[in-house]
């Protein structure tokens, strides 16, 4: 998956999670867009492109330990629900196309 579709989804999962979680309605809160910011810039220096692996197969982990807790409680939030709003991305992401 190009850098650019890996942040546009982590963007879609991490505003499915702020609605749900925070009760954010067409913007990020700043909880959620400053774990968004931080998880934009990692992805986008991966050592790992243009094959970047998905971050649970990876051997080097790019985020901090908190940062990374809070990526996997908004992916286990929103995963699920990607299929419901977009299904196409979810599939895509899971494939890692």
């Amino acid at each position: 998956m190009k850098p650019a579709d890996e942040i546009a989804t982590l963007r879609l999962l991490l505003a499915i999670h702020c609605a749900g979680r925070h009760g954010g309605r067409d913007d990020l809160c700043r909880e959620c867009q400053e774990l968004f910011d931080y998880a934009a810039a990692r992805v986008g220096q991966c050592p790992h492109q243009p094959h970047k692996p998905t971050c649970r197969a990876c051997v080097i982990h790019c985020f901090d330990a908190a940062h990374r807790e809070r990526i996997r409680a908004a992916m286990r939030y929103a995963g699920p629900r990607m299929f419901l709003r977009h299904p196409w991305r979810a599939l895509r992401h899971l494939l890692g196309r």
